[in-house]
């Protein structure tokens, strides 16, 4: 049973944060002008306000310095945090970090984690996710994968391109993906490593990442046996525990986006004059108004449905996929309702909603497309149909011969 009533002291974290991202987060908005997301200056003071706060890494296990949040939890605390894009960043629960921590803490031995997930957690370094790669590589089909992994002497050699890889620039390791002789394989790389490199920061619509979006090379990188995260083969697997709830997790982050977005929308709805009449005692902007509530309301309860299924230790694939379809949509409506009700302003720099706008028209694209979901969505669903069909065709088939038997016994019986 999902319990709705949330606990007084996730209440009080989550207006903490949220009193957090108001006085802190949207102030330090005007200083963050960097071409590629947050600055590392910028980022280690608001991960420093975070800690006096008591709301920094929320999602670490308190073992690693974190608050130890649940899903249902982190639902509630991240979309509170993502009413600013520098709200993650300051919480160190940004992508793909936040993703890379928790696969890490599920798959990593305890060397990995003292050396790779302790630092990303405390928040002394970045890291990135290699796996997407260049046509005609893995993208939204991930078998797909070309990017190599051969034995060598001592361990193993790395070579393939990456493409959009977010958080790359200044990365202090990353997470790659490639297909070793027993499967798809997770290696531990450190940026140090000369096999590995940035050849470019791709130019893209957003510019919330922190480093960006890059396009690295592999070639000739040779790590030891050390480096393989988890079990070689086993790459896809373990792609599975990150992607879930990874993209569950921007849902929630880009909830909180579309709630201020919304909040602007209001504000102006409430105060802007036309017609004789605020533009809130419109017919057509109470509409887009009440459009944009039920696209929040709905996402946000698509969202903890699926933190439950996490929180009972289900993979939440179909889940997942579901959320991850319709936050994405529903996200890009309300932001965009937004700058229509606030015409000129909303397209202009003098409101957060045209930056709002370039930052959450990508994420239907990222975590998989909005298509490949409803595909999977629908796949799943048919199969899900056809079983149920064939197990009640079963029940029915056993239950007439079990009538049959029984008539003829009960007849013999009277004869």
């Amino acid at each position: 049973m999902i319990d709705f009533e949330l606990d007084p002291e996730l209440v009080a974290l989550r207006d903490r944060v949220t009193a957090f991202v108001r006085d802190v987060a949207i102030p330090a908005e005007a200083r963050d002008t960097g071409t590629h997301g947050v600055d590392d200056e910028l980022r280690a003071e608001l991960q420093a306000a975070a800690r006096t706060a008591g709301v920094f890494a929320p999602q670490v296990p308190r073992e690693w310095g974190g608050l130890g949040l649940d899903m249902r939890s982190v639902a509630v605390v991240f979309e509170a945090a993502g009413y600013s894009v520098l709200g993650p960043h300051a919480l160190n629960c940004a992508a793909p970090d936040e993703g890379n921590m928790h696969l890490l803490h599920v798959v990593a031995t305890a060397e990995q984690k003292e050396r790779f997930l302790a630092p990303l957690a405390a928040g002394d370094v970045r890291s990135c996710f290699a796996m997407t790669e260049p046509a005609p590589g893995a993208g939204s089909d991930p078998s797909m994968l070309a990017t190599t992994a051969t034995r060598v002497d001592g361990g193993w050699r790395i070579d393939g391109r990456k493409w959009f890889i977010t958080g790359a620039e200044d990365a202090a390791f990353t997470i790659c993906m490639a297909l070793a002789p027993e499967g798809a394989t997770m290696f531990l790389i450190d940026a140090d490593n000369p096999g590995w490199h940035v050849e470019r920061v791709v130019d893209s619509l957003d510019r919330g990442f922190a480093g960006g979006h890059a396009e690295v090379v592999f070639d000739g990188c040779v790590v030891g046996d050390e480096a393989v995260l988890g079990a070689v083969g086993e790459g896809f697997r373990y792609a599975q525990v990150r992607l879930a709830p990874a993209r569950l997790t921007h849902c929630m982050r880009w909830l909180g986006a579309a709630q201020r977005a919304l909040d602007v929308a209001l504000d102006r709805a409430s105060e802007r004059e036309a017609f004789g009449s605020k533009l809130g005692e419109l017919g057509m902007v109470q509409e887009r108004i009440a459009e944009s509530v039920i696209d929040i309301e709905t996402s946000r309860l698509l969202i903890w449905r699926c933190a439950w299924a996490l929180d009972r230790g289900e993979p939440a694939r179909h889940e997942s996929s579901i959320a991850k379809a319709h936050v994405g949509e529903a996200v890009w409506r309300v932001v965009d309702r937004a700058v229509q009700i606030c015409g000129a302003l909303g397209v202009s720099g003098d409101a957060p909603l045209a930056a709002l706008l370039r930052e959450v028209r990508p994420f239907r694209i990222y975590d998989g497309p909005t298509e490949t979901h409803r595909w999977a969505i629908a796949r799943r669903t048919l199969r899900q149909r056809e079983r149920a069909v064939g197990e009640q065709n079963g029940s029915l088939a056993a239950a007439g011969g079990s009538g049959a038997a029984g008539s003829a016994a009960a007849g013999g019986s009277g004869a």
